[in-house]
């Protein structure tokens, strides 16, 4: 039996289910509903320093910013925020960059890819992998180098530790993947359980796909879904996934085969939350508990350093 849905987030969406679907909107409007959406997040804690920075690409310059503890830091992290490939920004993942860096003592690189459309495949897997590159080339300091993300940044986190090991790039020692996506498969069973589910069901996932990389026979390219790359040697890396969420059983299997390809992956599991959660931290009680979670388990992947 399917937990029921955590009473804070039902009502959370059932605030929100007036508003017009996701799918009928502009790339504009959406990213502006998205950044409307920031207000649910609790304040992140106070830092030694948070400072936005520009990063080279190979066509120019994206934004980042950088949260640096008060701490000595212990690691660096870059993170890439969620939003479907079309929306978000620095702001997005704000508040947990805070948590991370100020619980972890890690100094931070929140990363300001390029979006789709006016910016497609494979834009924003390459503004990523040249941020990486960048940061272990002038932030990181000694200690493990990581790099993670929500959703559609946890499928540009697994694409970027592919570059890093196919390419002989940076070293990466760990990966953080938040609800990734890892699969264009909407045939997969958490895809039909949860077709219509808050905040995004299938309507919206292929939304996003087909702003992102249109041709669908390039969906199964490695760097657009990883589930379909060889996973060998590949960092440890932490899954979280949730219960009421059409990407579940593509997180699931992504912890799986990192697995059955000798790679140390811990899945966390919380089946009564939805896709975004760590977006809900400042109206949703189970998703506050739910950082202080994360904050433990990731000490736990990184602790060999």
């Amino acid at each position: 039996m399917t937990t029921p849905v955590d009473p804070a987030i039902a009502a959370v969406a059932a605030a929100a289910a007036a508003a017009p679907p996701l799918t009928s909107l502009t790339p504009e409007q959406a990213r502006a509903r998205v950044a409307a959406g920031n207000s649910s997040c609790a304040n992140g804690p106070d830092l030694r320093s948070v400072r936005d920075i520009r990063l080279p690409v190979a066509d120019g310059q994206i934004g980042a910013r950088v949260y640096t503890p008060h701490a000595a830091p212990r690691a660096t992290f870059v993170y890439l925020h969620g939003g479907g490939w079309v929306t978000g920004d620095l702001d997005y993942s704000d508040e947990l960059c805070r948590f991370l860096a100020d619980r972890l003592a890690w100094t931070v690189v929140s990363v300001d890819y390029r979006l789709a459309p006016e910016h497609p495949f494979p834009t924003p897997v390459n503004d990523a992998y040249a941020a990486v590159q960048h940061v272990a080339a002038t932030i990181a300091a000694n200690g493990p180098l990581g790099v993670g993300g929500d959703s559609a940044g946890g499928n540009l986190a697994a694409a970027c530790t592919l570059r890093a090991r196919d390419e002989h790039g940076p070293h990466l020692d760990f990966q953080v993947l938040l609800y990734p996506v890892t699969d264009h498969d909407f045939t997969r069973a958490s895809y039909q359980t949860h077709a219509t589910a808050f905040p995004i069901g299938v309507a919206e996932m292929r939304w996003f796909w087909d702003h992102y990389l249109p041709d669908p026979e390039r969906r199964d390219l490695p760097l657009a879904s990883p589930l379909r790359a060889e996973l060998a040697g590949l960092p440890p890396a932490h899954i979280v996934v949730a219960g009421h969420d059409p990407l579940r059983d593509e997180g699931v299997a992504y912890a799986e085969r990192l697995r059955a390809a000798g790679v140390k992956a811990s899945l966390a599991e919380y089946p009564s939350l939805t896709h975004g959660f760590f977006r809900l931290t400042g109206v949703v009680p189970a998703a506050r508990a739910a950082v202080d979670d994360l904050i433990d388990a990731l000490q736990l992947l990184t602790e060999d350093h």
